[in-house]
């Protein structure tokens, strides 16, 4: 139980867990170790996924790319050829603008809650994208259109029409906290813990999920279809955290959140990267980054093999 001290200057019980904040991360992590050079790599999801494929990791497979209004007269042609697809835009961020399409009805597109659209609605949504609506800072932007994930069977139970996806934070290469977000009925399918989403913390060392939260509340269950969401074993965890800590080698950036899907098909994939990935990972994991972070940012040197970074990041399971 916190002391009445705590309990007057509750900053002081956080600092104790190691709950690190949002100035701190900008001025000792973000500020520090990420270059602003490199921040284009991973804002626009194009040149991230042109990257990603040069070094031989998996992403979502890219289909088309709209960038300017007169493409938008030949999207129903462009789009024939495939039953079910993704629209994101380009330079998005926080899961805002995207669009899954799982399939046709007469003639209209039907969306993963159930809506079905029209061509002209679908061709205003890219619009609105090209109009930079969902991009960051408002500029004008692009819209991808890509595979559509089908999600592993092990989330049948919990996630609600959505794809769930794990989110790494990365430092110096070395994955040191983790949680799988798992989409609900509020976040109308999308994994965001701030729009609704459930955050569940997993354990590094061996990829099991041991607590989860919604809403900043304390859950065992998804709210929407009442699964268990504790002691799920996450599958192709050592593929994961290798797979991490590859796309820090690959975009050069100290401070970095990785997102990764798991189809059932082709298996991890990673869907986007994040230079500024927000802090609710310490709610999900009941745990502070702050410890992790500390003893990575001790170490002289970080392993420079893959294998050796997977394996420091399974020791820092049992820190904080």
């Amino acid at each position: 139980m916190p002391s009445w001290l705590d309990r007057l200057m509750p900053w002081r019980r956080l600092r104790a867990l190691g709950i690190m904040g949002m100035n701190e991360r900008n001025a000792d992590f973000i500020f520090r170790y990420n270059p602003r050079s490199r921040f284009p790599l991973v804002d626009d999801k194009r040149r991230t996924k042109e990257l990603a494929l040069a070094a031989g990791i998996a992403v979502p497979r890219l289909y088309a790319v709209v960038e300017i209004e007169h493409q938008i007269e030949g999207i129903h042609d462009l789009l024939a050829p495939f039953e079910d697809f993704a629209i994101k835009p380009a330079h998005g961020s926080g899961g805002e603008g995207i669009l899954v399409v799982v399939g046709r009805s007469n003639g209209r597109y039907r969306l993963a809650n159930g809506l079905l659209i029209d061509e002209d609605e679908l061709g205003h949504h890219i619009s609105n994208i090209l109009n930079g609506m969902y991009s960051l800072g408002g500029l004008p932007d692009c819209a991808l259109i890509e595979y559509r994930v089908r999600f592993d069977p092990l989330f049948q139970d919990v996630s609600y029409q959505g794809v769930p996806d794990i989110r790494t934070v990365v430092f110096r290469g070395v994955p040191v906290m983790a949680m799988i977000r798992l989409p609900t009925r509020v976040s109308d399918g999308k994994a965001n813990l701030h729009q609704g989403a459930v955050g569940v913390g997993i354990d590094l060392a061996d990829g099991r999920t041991y607590c989860g939260v919604w809403h900043e509340n304390q859950v065992e269950y998804h709210p929407d279809t009442g699964g268990e969401v504790m002691g799920l074993e996450i599958p192709h965890w050592d593929d994961i955290l290798a797979l991490t800590a590859r796309c820090h080698d690959l975009v050069g950036l100290g401070y970095l959140g990785v997102d990764i899907v798991l189809d059932e098909a082709l298996g991890p994939l990673m869907l986007e990267m994040n230079a500024r990935p927000g802090l609710s990972i310490q709610l999900a994991n009941r745990a502070g980054l702050l410890p992790r972070l500390r003893r990575v940012e001790a170490m002289r040197a970080v392993p420079e093999s893959v294998e050796e970074r997977v394996a420091l990041a399974r020791s820092l399971a049992g820190v904080g």
